[in-house]
């Protein structure tokens, strides 16, 4: 992949896959124990993590950063993301959910140029609703109504494609390790107190599962601020789409779910589109070059 964005487009694709292995976990245990301590146990694993590999020099720099306050303000974004989208999980099927959920690329792209000053090429735009429509044939969605699911559904769709532009305007400016050190901790801070509330029993394996739900989190995001360093928001919002396909494999790989054809149609077209801003980036930039030499 030689196209001048290929490592962020690699890097996002495999945060995606992560992150798709961690949901699956999730959905083990979610029947266990609260929405709430997956995401504090998950926290507390990076953010571990994290200062294990920075030491102080890492805890200062984080605390002291100029990104403190937007990362702060992202993770009210995400959590409230968060919220919404398992709360909508509960009266929604999972083909309605998804659909939803995976207006995010469309709606990132959206703000790309306006906040991001982004120029958004005509090739991006055509990947973006290709890669849309796949989704829709997959999940094959049927009677959607204006109903509260569906808003939450949509409002972590539009949080999640804000958070992930509000984090390019940071990206360029600290490393990822003090992005994901200032973020953990917040959301630290966010579901600590709801433990007291809705803390639920947990056995060994239940807490494994937990803290391995953290380091899945931890990679997933350290590959997704990368990717996001390397490439502009417009041209890695297609390859979200990449977590559908990731989601019907290890559908299939751990609950034996076959992928009807339609589902099969659909990962063609999410396929697709990642290829056009492939092969979009790269002839574009190579007619530049033509122009300029």
């Amino acid at each position: 992949m030689k196209t001048p964005y290929g490592l962020g487009i690699l890097l996002v694709t495999l945060s995606y896959f992560v992150f798709s292995t961690h949901d699956a976990v999730i959905k083990l245990l979610v029947e266990q124990v609260t929405v709430w301590q997956i995401l504090f146990f998950r926290s507390v694993t990076v953010c571990t993590c994290c200062l294990l590999i920075g030491g102080p020099r890492l805890a200062h720099r984080a605390a002291t950063s100029n990104i403190v306050k937007p990362m702060a303000i992202r993770s009210l974004f995400l959590i409230t993301a968060w919220l919404s989208y398992y709360t909508a999980a509960k009266s929604l099927q999972l083909g309605e959910l998804t659909t939803l959920y995976f207006a995010a690329p469309v709606v990132a792209t959206l703000l790309a140029g306006p906040m991001l000053k982004e120029h958004v090429t005509l090739a991006r735009w055509i990947a973006v609703f290709v890669g849309f429509a796949g989704v829709i044939v997959a999940s094959n969605p049927v009677g959607l109504t204006i109903s509260l699911p569906v808003y939450l559904a949509l409002q972590a769709a539009c949080l999640w494609a804000f958070s992930t532009v509000l984090l390019r305007r940071t990206a360029l400016h600290e490393t990822s390790l003090v992005q994901m050190t200032i973020t953990n901790f917040f959301f630290i801070l966010l579901t600590a107190g709801m433990l007291i509330v809705e803390w639920k029993h947990v056995d060994f394996a239940t807490t494994a599962m937990l803290f391995g739900v953290g380091l899945l989190g931890g990679l997933a995001q350290y590959s997704f601020f990368e990717g996001m360093r390397r490439a502009p928001v417009s041209v890695l919002a297609p390859f979200e789409y990449t977590a559908l396909v990731w989601a019907f494999v290890l559908g299939y790989l751990i609950w034996g779910d076959v992928p009807a054809a339609n589902v099969t149609l659909g990962a063609v077209l999410i396929g697709g589109a990642g290829l056009l801003i492939i092969f979009g980036e790269r002839f574009g930039r190579k007619a530049s070059t033509s122009e300029g030499g």
